[in-house]
């Protein structure tokens, strides 16, 4: 019949001691990676198009349609007529719809 050696299931302290060194540093990582990722203000969405250029693509008169980041936006002038072509920032975003100033050389 098959004999089992009991050394086979011994496991080298140094083995155990790399292994707990490891799994504390990938913790360690981890964790600091979690805190940065919290305090990184929002760089997605709404909150990040206010204060960035759009080029208009339908006359603001004063509403109309810019284009910003790969996208179509629905947008309103607060400072009068802008022509197709010229640049506007964005001051602010009521739901979907962009209020826009024609954007000074």
């Amino acid at each position: 019949m098959f004999q089992i050696d009991a050394s086979w299931f011994q496991v080298s302290p140094g083995v155990v001691v790399t292994g707990i060194v490891c799994l504390a540093l990938f913790l360690a990582i981890t964790i600091i990676w979690g805190v940065r990722a919290h305090r990184r203000q929002v760089s997605a969405g709404r909150e990040d198009l206010v204060g960035k250029t759009a080029e208009v693509k339908v006359a603001l008169g004063p509403k109309g349609v810019v284009f910003i980041q790969g996208e179509r936006w629905t947008a309103v002038s607060e400072t009068g007529r802008v022509e197709v072509g010229e640049e506007v920032i964005i001051n602010r975003v009521d739901g979907l719809i962009l209020r826009v100033s024609k954007k000074i050389a």
